[in-house]
Formats: structure tokens, sequence, C-alpha cells
């Protein structure tokens, strides 16, 4: 198997995403760019537990299997989707954890209500327009509500987050869970209040700073 490196913070990633609990089964998936026109991808419904580098699938721009046995990801169209609208994008981290999945299934987008999810996700979290599971409209959908951001919710269905390694869009997708799960909370308290202006702006420019935007 070639792209050892890829392969071994492929998988890692995984493991951490299934150990944090983000996804249930064999929900959810992950990618990483080995290079322009090739991408390693998680195999559709084999259990986290037991996958191994050799499991993971090396597919081309045009969803062709170039290496592996498996089938990849049903959400493959989704990651290319993104890769062709994102140069800067170099992995890709999909999940159904439960507050930002319920964010998305009440169709709201999360404003940016936190320091940190400005700096590093680029500002607030969108939430795409509705597309099937699997489907290009729901991969259009999603790279085009992403925008420059960090990540981005999937109308009534999880939330996708990106970065330049696989650790570093897994992370995206755990500070989503946990905005969510605070500007959820806060509805109870009379509403999420944004970040002032000047705030969100100063936190944008760091984010594009550390991004190349």
């Amino acid at each position: 198997m070639t792209n050892e490196r890829q392969r071994k913070e492929l998988l890692s990633a995984v493991k951490r995403m299934a150990t944090l609990g983000l996804v249930a089964g064999t929900s959810g998936n992950l990618s990483a760019r080995v290079k322009t026109g090739l991408y390693l991808v998680t195999p559709t419904s084999l259990p986290y537990e037991t996958m191994t580098t050799d499991d993971l699938v090396l597919i081309n721009d045009q969803l062709e299997t170039v290496e592996g046995e498996g089938i990849p990801s049903s959400e493959s169209l989704l990651h290319l989707a993104v890769y062709r609208k994102r140069a800067d994008v170099a992995a890709i981290c999909h999940t159904h954890s439960i507050y930002a999945s319920a964010a998305a299934a009440a169709q709201v987008s999360i404003p940016p209500i936190l320091d940190e999810v400005v700096v590093k996700l680029g500002g607030g979290v969108e939430c795409a327009a509705y597309g099937p599971p699997g489907s290009e409209e729901l991969a259009e959908n999603a790279a085009e509500a992403l925008g420059n951001r960090g990540a981005v919710l999937m109308r009534n269905h999880g939330v996708t987050g990106v970065g330049k390694t696989p650790a570093e869009a897994l992370e995206a997708c755990e500070l989503v869970e946990r905005v969510a799960q605070i500007f959820l909370m806060s509805q109870l308290a009379g509403g999420a209040k944004p970040l002032p202006p000047e705030v969100i702006e100063a936190g944008q420019a760091v984010y594009r700073m550390r991004h190349g935007l």
C-alpha cells in the first residue's frame, strides 16, 4: 500500500472520532487529499473498531477506485465537492454528533457566539440546504454553504469539518458539537447573543491569516 503516512494519520482520526462518540455504528466518514486528484477515504459499512490502514480506499476526482478493496464512503461526492472548491483543505471529517445534528434538524445556523469558533472556524456555522444522503445535491449544497469557513451543518443530517490534517478536520467537528450544545442550551435562557462585530472581524482576520485565505 502506498501513502502509508497519510493512511496512519487518517486512521488515527477515525479511531478518535469513534471514541469521542461523534458517530454511531458505521455512520460518518473521513478523507485526506494525498495529492492533486487523489484522495484517501474511509470505506462504507466497515466498523471503525476493526478498520486498518489497508481498508482505506484511494479514489480519484471521478470517484474511481485507484487502490483498495472496499467500497468508498457513500458521502464521497461531498468530499470531492469540498476539495474542488477549497484548495486550502487537505482533510475532511463528516459526523452525526447529537447536538450538531439537533441544530441541523432544526434547520438553524449557529451564530458566532464564542471567540474560539470565530478564530478556528472563521465565523458562525451555516446550515446548508437539504439534499438526500450521498447525492450530488447534498454535496453541492454543503460545499456552497461551507464557503471559506471551517465547518458546515447539513440540514436534517449532521456536520462536516475541514482542515489541513485529518486531526484538524476532526477537531472542527468536535468544536461544532460543543458550540451547538451551548447554542441550544442558551436558547432556553433567553437566546444566544453573537459576539460584538469588531471581535468577529478580528477573529476572522486571524482565521484567514492562518489558512492563507
